[in-house]
This record gives C-alpha cells, sequence and structure tokens, in this order.
C-alpha cells in the first residue's frame, strides 16, 4: 500500500535537487570550514555561497544569517539571548497565545526567572487584534516575537504593521517563520524585522539545519558556548553538506514558485471541502479558508468523531495526517492553539485533524483522503448507505 503523505505542516520529503546536493558535498566537500587549508577553504565557501542564497531570500545581508540546528534553537537564542542582553531596559515581552512551544516554553521559562509576557489572545480565525499588541506595548517591553504564520490552523499575523509600530520603539522584533518561509513573501527591511527563525526541512530540505536572521546591531552573546565558529555568535562545527542542501532548496523556490503554490494549495482546500460537503461528512473548518492564510495547512473538525479515531483509521488506510503541532505528537494534552481559538471545553478541540499540502501532494491523493473519511465517519457513526 502506497503512503499518501499529507502532514507537511510537520516536516516535508528532501527534493531530488537537495538529495543530490547533500550526496555531492558529504562525498566531496568534507573539509572543517573554520580551517585555513585549503579543503577548509573549500567549504567555507560552499556554506557562504549558501549564505548569500538564503539572505537574498528574505532581503538580508549575508552577514546577518547564522546557521543553526533548526527552528527552535533560533527561537530559542532570539528570545533567551534578547532576555538576558536586556533585562537592564526592563523585563516584558510580548507574545501570542498560538506560537510553536519553541517560542511557549522560552517564555514559560523566563517568567519563571521574573520576567512578565504577555500572550495575546486570538479570535475564531486564528487572529490577534492589533488593538490588543498596541495596549500591552509599554516602556518596559524589550521584546516582541509573534510568529509570521501559524502551523495549524493556517493564520498570518499583521507582520508588516507590528513592525512599523516597534520602529521607533525600543522592543526588538522577533517573527518565527518557519511554516511562512517558502510560501509568503518575507522582506526583514520592509517589515522591520529584527530577527527571523526557519529551518530547511519545512521546504523539502534537510533536516537539523536552520538560520537565525538577527540584524546587524542587535547584539547578544552565543546561546551554544564554545567555539568562534558564525563569527562568534553560534559555536559547533559547520555542518557544510546540510547547509549547502538548505541554499539548494531555496534556491529551487522563486518568488513566482511561492505564488504557485499558495494558489494550487488555496485550490485543494476548497476541492476537500467541497467534496466532503457532497459526500455528506459533518465538519467545519477551524480558521479560515482564506486565500491570504498559509494555504498548505488545512484545519479541520469532523464533527462527532475522536481525533484519536480518525487519525488512526487514517493510518491504517496508508494516509497520514496530523491531529495538531508535530512538536506534541504522542501528547494528551488539546492543541493549544485550538484551546485559544475556540475555548477548553469545545468539542473541536478533541474532534479536529490537520491536513498539510506540500510539493508533491496530488488531486488522486485529496480524493483518496476524502474517500477514507467519509467511510469512516459513516461507520464510526453508524450511517447505511
Amino acid at each position: 500500500m502506497d503512503e499518501i503523505y499529507l502532514d507537511n505542516a510537520a516536516t516535508t520529503p528532501v527534493s531530488e535537487e537537495v538529495y543530490a546536493e547533500l550526496m555531492d558535498k558529504y562525498k566531496n566537500v568534507y573539509g572543517n570550514a573554520s580551517t585555513l587549508y585549503g579543503l577548509g577553504r573549500q567549504a567555507r565557501a560552499v556554506m557562504e555561497h549558501a549564505r548569500e542564497i538564503i539572505a537574498k531570500s528574505i532581503n538580508a545581508d549575508a552577514d546577518d544569517i547564522i546557521f543553526t540546528s533548526g527552528g527552535s534553537e533560533s527561537d530559542n537564542t532570539a528570545i533567551m539571548q534578547t532576555a538576558i542582553a536586556r533585562q537592564s531596559l526592563g523585563k516584558h515581552i510580548i507574545t501570542t497565545a498560538i506560537e510553536h512551544e519553541a517560542v511557549l516554553k522560552t517564555c514559560e521559562a523566563l517568567e519563571k526567572m521574573g520576567f512578565k509576557i504577555t500572550y495575546l489572545p486570538v479570535d475564531e480565525h486564528g487572529n490577534i487584534s492589533l488593538d490588543d499588541f498596541k495596549a500591552a506595548l509599554d516602556d518596559q517591553t524589550i521584546l516582541v516575537s509573534i510568529m509570521m504564520g501559524n502551523n495549524e490552523v493556517g493564520s498570518v499575523m499583521p507582520i508588516h504593521e507590528i513592525g512599523e509600530i516597534l520602529k521607533d520603539h525600543q522592543a526588538w522584533f522577533h517573527t518565527d517563520a518557519v511554516q511562512a518561509y517558502g510560501l509568503l513573501n518575507i522582506d526583514v527591511n520592509r517589515d522591520h524585522i529584527d530577527m527571523l527563525s526557519t529551518s530547511a526541512h519545512k521546504i523539502n530540505g534537510p533536516k537539523m539545519i536552520g538560520f537565525l536572521y538577527k540584524r546587524n546591531g542587535i547584539n547578544f552573546p552565543s546561546f551554544v558556548k564554545g567555539g568562534d565558529q558564525e563569527e562568534k555568535r553560534r559555536a559547533g562545527t559547520e555542518n557544510v553538506p546540510a547547509i549547502a542542501g538548505f541554499g539548494k532548496a531555496v534556491e529551487t523556490i522563486t518568488e513566482a514558485e511561492k505564488a504557485h503554490r499558495q494558489a494550487k494549495y488555496f485550490k485543494f482546500k476548497q476541492y476537500i471541502a467541497a467534496k466532503l460537503t457532497e459526500n455528506g461528512v459533518e465538519f467545519e473548518v477551524n480558521g479560515d479558508i482564506d486565500e491570504h492564510n498559509l494555504n498548505h495547512v488545512f484545519n479541520i473538525w469532523l464533527k462527532g468523531i475522536s481525533t484519536y479515531v480518525m487519525q488512526t483509521n487514517l493510518d491504517l488506510a496508508g494516509i497520514a495526517v496530523s491531529g495538531g503541532s508535530a512538536c506534541t505528537a504522542g501528547s494528551i494534552e488539546p492543541s493549544h492553539v485550538l484551546v485559544a481559538m475556540y475555548g477548553k471545553d469545545s468539542p473541536r478541540i478533541s474532534e479536529s485533524i490537520r491536513i498539510s499540502f506540500g510539493r508533491y501532494t496530488t488531486t488522486e491523493d485529496l480524493d483518496k483522503l476524502v474517500d477514507a473519511i467519509t467511510k469512516i465517519s459513516n461507520r464510526v457513526k453508524g450511517v447505511k448507505l
């Protein structure tokens, strides 16, 4: 049985282009990029080429890109090190209630260290209020960390508007762009972003490699202690093959390709919704079917069917979907995103699945998904056809 993979918000398969790049660099570029002899200089040249490609993708300077092990390390670094470096200016941080755990758990740790954290609420569409944000901002605020797009329902935050508000404020502005990178047009200068986190494995690149963009003039000590790699900003021998693979993944996603993927995924959501409705499946969308959202994410409430039952039965049918964020897989805790949107007593919390599309998703995959959901729903509810 062929597996139908519809959990691309969790991770994506490595593309053929990236795979070829990885194999070439693993075999032929094995020097330590921090050494001065020929093999080291070769490795550094490969790494700096990838850094240039990645910097260009967000309209940044190459010197402002720091390679990390992924989105979680980048988020942790930006938030924790900013707090430590700037606490003499204030101990207030603003974030949202629907951030990734890498942000929320770091903020929780800072609360235990005496920092005040404001968690902005969201509405039933997964959106924050700019009025709430303005009301929370004060002269003690040293950091604002708000994700670009949500990984469970796809809502996109008003990043440009927040950047405009903060451009004359002391607070540094960080955004977790792990889900948005490769789909939205990102310009750190246009949007006044000081720090930005992302990860290669969300865009058909290798796992355990990401970057933190840190604007020139944003200074704090290295989060990972050790050597002087990454201009003393992140210790540890650089993973040159993975960095090269990351660069190749970014290189394949032009602005036109981003727009194409968003449009294609939007049609996928409309297609699934129409087919489920046609088949008489009782469901509602969590959030919106909105072309301006991250359209690779489609979260639906399947009324009266537990997430566990639906996800397990889809797995038995060879279809991979998620019950929420991959980083809470196996947890009995409800989705904090759906709780923030609908309240802890809503049946949506325990009856929803997340479907997420990727580069290799086809309409045939969606037909098989809809057919399976329909059959499972009818069987669970005892519907006789």
